[in-house]
């Protein structure tokens, strides 16, 4: 079975962009994707689309053009973009497309985002409880995890510090200006630990990746990205994740770690071999945790990892080089497509100021959503 390659990518920047919808939005995304590729619309064989309250992806045809093309929507929390992409990759390695795209978008209400308990399962007084908080939620599982691993404060302002340094660099970051380590430490808490610069918000944007089979990739002249590993988990039992009412005492691992063993099992290779990641950073909790579950580290040595630097753009492993979430926002649809865009931009060494040194050959993605779910993918030049 051959590889399965990213030969276009596109995106709008994110933020806050009055006067466009999330599918306007999109619909830049995937002409500039388009362009990328050298192809036209026409050529699009496929698409999945992702969104979770801009509308559906599949009207965007009125925009692109009505080719009669295959156009699937898809929902699934933070992870949308992420599972839109997967299943894009699967239909190519299938046999039955050779060219086709994945594209999110979202545009959110102003102010934190508002899920109901039922769509989660959960009864009516689950959140009229306040359980449906997730700034509340986040905030007491990275109280535990410092608690029980050894992670002081200043780590988590230390994430949040670097993403807002490497999203000066990075055009479609929203917040673009860096913030000092003790801005970060004094400034409004919204959740114990985490004051206002350690999460993210929600925002708008959309990105475009399209993707071709390695022959079809070699017919259009582009350099081969391959998508070596695409996963996508739920949670396994005992996992602690947002909007689940209970915790087992003896926690059962997550869906990331599933996700993150699968994805190094299907790309051949182990943590140690990958050379930037992008982590979901929610919160600046959020990447320090993630970088235990997907392998990077053990529990607790993060603390030394940041104070070192080793997560920088220079370090050991840099991750979320685009400033993440925190930096760019999160609008749902599109957000875990932009860490992968983030990673195509590294392996073509068009980062700019944000470059990763030394030619990076592999570089790694993590997206995670509610109420549980993951999906990870590798790529490598």
């Amino acid at each position: 079975m051959s590889d399965v390659c990213i030969v276009g990518i596109g995106i709008h920047p994110f933020g806050r962009t009055d006067g466009l919808s999330g599918v306007d939005q999109g619909v830049v995304a995937v002409r500039q994707a388009l362009d990328d590729a050298g192809i036209d619309w026409p050529a699009i064989q496929f698409a999945y689309g992702a969104s979770d309250a801009a509308g559906n992806p599949d009207t965007m045809v009125d925009r692109l053009g009505l080719t009669g093309v295959q156009f699937i929507n898809v929902r699934n929390g933070c992870a949308a973009g992420g599972s839109a992409l997967f299943s894009a990759q699967m239909a190519i390695k299938s046999g039955e497309y050779d060219l086709g795209l994945a594209v999110g978008f979202d545009k959110h209400p102003h102010g934190a985002f508002n899920a109901l308990p039922s769509e989660y399962n959960l009864p009516d007084w689950y959140g009229e409880a306040g359980y449906m908080i997730t700034t509340q939620f986040f905030a007491c599982k990275i109280m535990r995890y410092m608690h029980q691993h050894g992670i002081s404060r200043e780590t988590l302002g230390r994430v949040s510090e670097k993403a807002f340094r490497n999203a000066v660099h990075a055009p479609h970051a929203w917040r673009r200006e860096p913030v000092p380590l003790d801005v970060i430490l004094d400034a409004p808490m919204v959740s114990d630990p985490y004051s206002k610069f350690m999460f993210c918000s929600p925002a708008e944007g959309g990105v475009a990746l399209i993707l071709a089979s390695e022959k079809k990739a070699r017919e259009l002249g582009k350099p081969l990205i391959r998508l070596k590993a695409a996963t996508m988990r739920t949670r396994p039992p005992g996992s602690f994740e947002v909007f689940a009412p209970s915790i087992d005492v003896d926690r059962g691992g997550s869906a990331t770690n599933i996700a993150s063993a699968d994805a190094f099992r299907q790309a051949g290779i182990g943590p140690e071999g990958i050379a930037v990641a992008q982590l979901q950073d929610t919160e600046s909790g959020a990447e320090i945790m993630h970088m235990a579950e997907n392998g990077f580290c053990r529990d607790g040595e993060q603390e030394q990892w940041l104070a070192e630097g080793r997560t920088e753009i220079g370090g050991r492993l840099p991750v979320n080089t685009d400033g993440g979430c925190l930096a760019c926002g999160e609008p749902i649809g599109a957000s875990g497509l932009r860490q992968v865009y983030e990673n195509v931009v590294q392996l073509r060494g068009h980062g700019g100021g944000r470059q990763v040194p030394g030619e990076p050959k592999t570089a790694y993605s993590h997206v995670y959503g509610a109420p549980g779910v993951s999906a990870v993918t590798i790529l490598e030049r």
